[in-house]
């Protein structure tokens, strides 16, 4: 359902009653009429038409649902229309603090993770086994991710699934445990 632009600052919805109905003309009037709170609401605050258009929508599926199932009885039109524009704000502020939104590694320090190192003929026995005990002192989470990424070649979404993490945790800890390895090596 998107939203008209032609009623998006109409007054609040009205018709409380039809909306227990399932009543399509209310559920489009309830929806054009508050759609424009969350939408300024989530571009003042680091947000995108698109993404608020999203939100508004995940909101308003919760709030039916709630309403349908009698877990939230409104008294009025703005009791609904403030419960409404609430979730909507909540379901944004559990977006900001999400994995999903936030950067937590720069890529300048990610782009040197993979270089290749330069490795003479002669030396290259001795530098793997450097390798191989620099892996032997990592702990089981490092030994795992890296083992999992770099010789199982999955990708971080399914080391991610297996290790009960987010993706960007998983990113995280593969770059840590890279660093910790290149340590060890260099000692």
């Amino acid at each position: 359902m998107q939203p008209d632009t032609f009623n998006q600052h109409n007054a609040s919805f009205q018709p409380l009653s039809n909306l227990w109905g399932n009543d399509e003309k209310a559920l489009k009037e309830l929806y054009n009429a508050e759609f424009f709170k969350t939408e300024n609401y989530v571009l003042q605050n680091s947000g995108t038409p698109e993404q608020a258009k999203d939100i508004y929508q995940e909101a308003f599926i919760a709030v039916w649902r709630n309403v349908q199932l009698n877990r939230f009885v409104p008294q009025n039109d703005n009791a609904l229309a403030g419960y409404l524009y609430q979730v909507a704000k909540n379901k944004w502020i559990d977006y900001l603090r999400s994995a999903y939104h936030k950067n937590t590694v720069g890529t300048g320090d990610m782009e040197r993770e993979d270089e290749p190192v330069e490795v003479l003929p002669g030396e290259q026995s001795d530098f793997i086994n450097q390798i191989k005990n620099g892996f032997k002192q990592l702990g089981n989470n490092c030994k795992e991710v890296l083992g999992r990424f770099y010789y199982k070649n999955e990708n971080l979404k399914t080391i991610a699934a297996a290790m009960n993490w987010t993706e960007a945790t998983a990113r995280n800890n593969k770059y840590r445990c890279l660093q910790k390895l290149r340590e060890f090596v260099k000692k």
